[in-house]
């Protein structure tokens, strides 16, 4: 019971990153005006926040497991890339339920603009 990898290397990061799908919309709304198309928009930004977050964050798991990635980059060039972009892909599985549910509870909070 005292190895703590599955932890470390699944539970944590998946955590981190439900909560930052939970995060970044509520944040981004603090600055975002009100109305519906604008609703969309940050949906869109918010997507493509949490796609950059998912390709950072795998790199750095990816590092923090001794993986040099000025390495990887010299022998794949773009498919590394693609391969974390892949990997962001797959974590949406995690945030984007919960980014949309954050996204609608975005317009109670609304002052001037109705739903």
């Amino acid at each position: 019971m005292g190895d703590t990898s599955n932890f470390t290397g699944l539970l944590l990061p998946a955590i981190c990153l439900a909560a930052l799908g939970w995060a970044v919309p509520r944040v981004l709304a603090l600055w975002w005006p009100e109305g519906v198309r604008w609703l969309m928009g940050l949906a869109l930004v918010s997507t493509f926040v949490m796609a950059m977050a998912g390709v950072g964050f795998f790199a750095v798991i990816y590092a923090l497991n001794g993986v040099q990635l000025d390495d990887l980059w010299a022998t794949g060039g773009l498919s590394v890339l693609l391969h974390f972009a892949r990997l962001s892909l797959i974590s949406a599985l995690l945030w984007g339920p919960l980014m949309v549910l954050s996204l609608a509870g975005v317009p109670k909070n609304w002052v001037r603009e109705v739903w």
